[in-house]
């Protein structure tokens, strides 16, 4: 990416930047490209695509219907109900 570029990128981005701070993100923006032309040379064919890179399974509870909690235990902490049902107040 060349300064006038990297220039025209900074003003969309509406950020104020002096010269000193541009000649920085000139460099990390370079090592940035420089880094994913290195990765676009790695063979992935038939590598499963992840969100994480140490995650193999979500870590969920089993989804099963308690009986320990009371309703009505519930409700008493509610400020205002309605026919057994939480009353919220209007915002408009």
């Amino acid at each position: 990416m060349d300064t006038s570029e990297l220039k025209t990128t900074i003003d969309m981005a509406m950020l104020e930047l002096d010269e000193t701070q541009v000649a920085s993100l000139e460099g990390a923006v370079g090592q940035m490209l420089e880094y994913f032309a290195l990765m676009s040379g790695i063979d992935v064919e038939g590598v499963e695509p992840t969100t994480h890179a140490l995650v193999t399974a979500n870590r969920l509870r089993p989804d099963s219907p308690r009986t320990d909690v009371d309703p009505d235990s519930l409700l008493e902490n509610a400020p205002d109900l309605e026919d057994r049902l939480v009353a919220i107040p209007n915002v408009l």
